[in-house]
């Protein structure tokens, strides 16, 4: 830089001298009194054309015409451009300068590489023109053309509330009820030149937006639902109407979706609501319990109505039979479990105490093994 304005010290010094020269140039020098009591000689005022210290009427050259001589040696004819050494031939080599830095200049602004996953947003003179695709591209050199390159592909988060309690997103249910909302949207750039052009902030407007949506819907919900059972409905909702909302700005933005990451009632009466659920579970639980015993009931009762059906068929084929069938069995059940004394009529027959016998012969080995030990 400092051999490229080499030139710039004559320069100075011409105008540190003024047209009316310097200090000391007169034959008097500024403290020799001239006519009308000016400094300089006595020939009166001087030329501010000439140089200083010159008679205005010789033939030496003017300040401007020594400048300009000045000048055009340090452009070339005296030295080369800002000091570059001239060429072989005599030639100054500054053409040869500007013309690499031209091409350069050319190379630099006009060739662009855009990414896979991006996107080439292209202004002419601060207006949009044309959205480039990935590859290699040619426009006009700045400030013509400028590139603006967008990743397309990139999945962006925001996180809206936060799960640590220092902080509360409250948020009023359809029942008037109050949760703390933290949730995440995920959204992409779908149209890269709205994307830049419409919204001044994009992040701020997706934020603004999201709120909105989040409290509309949970606006139209039970506290019950935003707690646990309708989270995932609620998410599908504000994803539907947050792309509404965004493509009536004309954003250029497509939301990936929404993630509620937490809900719980406020932190003042976080842990009675604990206590409230956990009651709810537990009367939850006995409701189970009891639906699983009628249902054991009601199995067991239409088992047993079916088997009397299949009876009854068998009782409409053959009523004695069966009639016989079921007495006995009956019988049998009822008598298996007492003592029973049989007597026939027409002649005395003696007793015969069956069952007391038949108990006495199981209790046998056990008497022989007690009378054993009292004879030891």
């Amino acid at each position: 830089m400092r051999r490229l304005f080499g030139w710039m010290p004559g320069i100075a010094s011409a105008m540190a001298q003024g047209p009316w020269g310097g200090k000391g140039d007169g034959p008097e020098g500024n403290d020799g009194p001239g006519k009308n009591g000016s400094g300089g000689g006595s020939d009166g005022p001087r030329n501010p054309w000439t140089q200083p210290g010159k008679p205005a009427g010789g033939k030496s050259p003017s300040a401007i015409e020594e400048l300009l001589r000045k000048s055009r040696e340090s452009f070339g004819q005296g030295g080369g451009f800002g000091g570059l050494p001239p060429r072989a031939n005599g030639r100054a080599l500054w053409p040869i300068a500007v013309g690499i830095v031209v091409v350069l200049w050319l190379v630099l602004t006009s060739f662009h590489r855009v990414g896979p996953q991006e996107r080439g947003v292209v202004t002419l003179l601060g207006k949009y023109s044309r959205t480039l695709s990935p590859g290699i591209s040619l426009t006009l050199p700045a400030p013509f053309e400028a590139v603006r390159t967008v990743d397309v592909e990139e999945i962006r988060t925001i996180d809206i509330g936060s799960a640590s309690a220092e902080s509360e997103n409250l948020v009023l249910t359809g029942d008037q009820n109050i949760v703390d909302l933290a949730y995440s949207v995920r959204w992409n750039i779908r149209n890269p030149e709205l994307y830049l052009f419409q919204l001044a902030d994009p992040d701020a407007s997706i934020r603004e937006v999201a709120e909105s949506a989040m409290r509309s819907v949970v606006a139209s919900v039970s506290l019950d639902d935003a707690l646990g059972a309708g989270r995932t409905e609620i998410e599908q909702q504000v994803e539907q109407r947050m792309q509404e909302i965004l493509d009536g700005y004309k954003s250029g933005i497509r939301v990936q979706g929404v993630a509620i990451k937490q809900a719980d009632p406020p932190a003042a009466v976080n842990d009675a609501f604990k206590e409230v659920s956990a009651a709810q579970q537990t009367a939850q639980t006995y409701l189970n319990e009891a639906r699983a015993a009628a249902q054991q009931v009601t199995a067991k009762a239409q088992g047993e109505a079916a088997a009397f059906d299949k009876v009854y068929e068998q009782y409409r084929l053959a009523p004695d039979v069966t009639r016989r069938r079921m007495y006995y069995e009956t019988m049998e059940g009822v008598l298996s479990t007492v003592d029973k004394t049989i007597v026939e009529s027409g002649n005395v027959t003696p007793f015969l105490p069956l069952p007391e016998l038949k108990r006495r012969a199981q209790g046998t080995p056990q008497s022989a093994a007690n009378a054993t030990e009292e004879g030891q």
